[in-house]
């Protein structure tokens, strides 16, 4: 089964506490060298923190000074900016079903696609759900 996710970009602020918790495990070393950037459909360039769930593909958006500020000023990182070893294994608990086969590992984030574009997210405050039109997936 091939079927096409549906692509959100968000503030993280704006996102469910669930989603929150989600990425913060699957980024536990923190959000800003894992941003990529990306053309909205204004032609802007913006930043976005990539994260996948079951059901939806999210550009969570933030600059690196913000990416840096939400770790900073979260309870659940220490003051290195690592995901604390107990919130981890509390998050790894609730939600490692959900979690599991969509780690990324270092070696393999490095090569991330960041090749994104107008047609392929919209950039909107609301939670807008956007359709993939092109076949090059």
């Amino acid at each position: 089964m091939n079927s096409i996710k549906p692509r959100v970009i968000k503030d993280y602020d704006k996102l469910p506490l669930e989603i929150q918790e989600q990425i913060k495990l699957e980024y536990p070393f923190g959000f800003s060298d894992n941003l990529i950037r990306f053309t909205n459909k204004d032609g802007l360039i913006v930043s976005a923190l990539p994260f996948e769930t079951e059901d939806k593909y999210y550009m969570v958006r933030m600059t690196v000074g913000e990416a840096i500020k939400i770790v900073e000023d979260d309870d659940d990182f220490d003051d290195d900016g690592i995901l604390k070893e107990g919130i981890k294994e509390e998050y790894a608990n609730k939600y490692g079903e959900e979690l599991e086969g969509m780690e990324v590992s270092e070696e393999e984030d490095s090569g991330y696609d960041d090749d994104y574009d107008d047609d392929d997210y919209d950039d909107d405050d609301a939670d807008e759900e956007v359709a993939d039109d092109d076949d090059e997936d």
